[in-house]
């Protein structure tokens, strides 16, 4: 962890991320207005002491549907993460582990779902879908595992081999306490790296869903539906696009930094 903090492109993913993460859980206190509340007498105000973020064409807070939005993104991209990730994990164990047939076939399918756009993908199963947050979340889960699949059945190739592993399955230890017990324990280092990384990617994705009307439906806030109303009056109105831009921009940059200062903490043959 201090190695983490060593790097300082990593301080600044875990400040910003740690920022964003407060401000979603805390958005009930923080917030100085009811996000759904309408005021049809303050509709599309500038920025100001009364309105931080000024206002949407129905006179809706801002900065106030911007911290529960927060909440929505990251909400998205932590459950989808964990569902591609537990995924991703059993299949690139089962298949780095067993080797053969398994590890063919299991490395058609990741090549077959690699060869097709993901956000296409999620476009066309969202379509036949009722949107919803937690459709959003299952099938961005269930698109997304290929990623953590791979890297795991590299790890458990080389691993499999090792002194130890070769030791403990001469003192009888059996398939399953090979894998959670000494193979997958040392092989978290690029799970954790490749899940930090994968919420900046599920965040994305969503904003995108909304974004086009497919995602988290009004009046439900989220990022990408406050970018669709900027949309409409992004003319004379350009606080509704520059804020919730900014909100993924630094979300997504915050993830990434920080997936890449664990990747130098954690990696031992990196040189930091």
């Amino acid at each position: 962890m201090m190695r983490t903090f060593a790097n300082p492109l990593a301080r600044w993913g875990f400040a910003i991320i740690a920022s964003i993460l407060l401000m979603a859980l805390f958005a009930q206190f923080i917030a100085p207005y009811d996000p759904d509340a309408i005021n049809v007498k303050a509709i599309l105000l500038e920025p100001s002491a009364i309105h931080w973020m000024g206002t949407d064409g129905l006179g809706r807070d801002v900065f106030s549907r911007m911290l529960f939005g927060a909440q929505i993104s990251l909400l998205v991209g932590f459950v989808a993460v964990g569902i591609s990730t537990i995924i991703g994990i059993i299949l690139g164990a089962i298949s780095g582990f067993y080797r053969g047939w398994v590890d063919t076939v299991i490395m058609r399918l990741v090549d077959v779902m690699l060869s097709i756009p993901t956000f296409f993908l999620i476009l066309a199963v969202i379509a036949f879908l009722t949107p919803s947050i937690w459709n959003i979340m299952i099938v961005i889960g269930l698109t997304s595992w290929m990623g953590v699949t791979r890297l795991v059945r590299a790890e458990f190739l080389s691993l499999r081999e090792r002194e130890f592993v070769l030791s403990a399955k001469t003192l009888g230890a059996g398939d399953m306490r090979l894998i959670f017990k000494h193979l997958l324990p040392n092989s978290l280092t690029p799970i954790i790296v490749s899940t930090v990384l994968g919420i900046a990617s599920a965040v994305l994705i969503e904003s995108g869903l909304s974004f086009l009307g497919l995602g988290v439906q009004p009046p439900q806030a989220s990022w990408g539906n406050i970018l669709t109303d900027g949309k409409e009056y992004i003319q004379f109105a350009w606080w509704l696009s520059l804020f919730p831009g900014l909100a993924i921009l630094l979300t997504v940059l915050g993830y990434n930094l920080l997936g890449e200062g664990l990747r130098d903490a954690l990696d031992p043959r990196s040189n930091h």
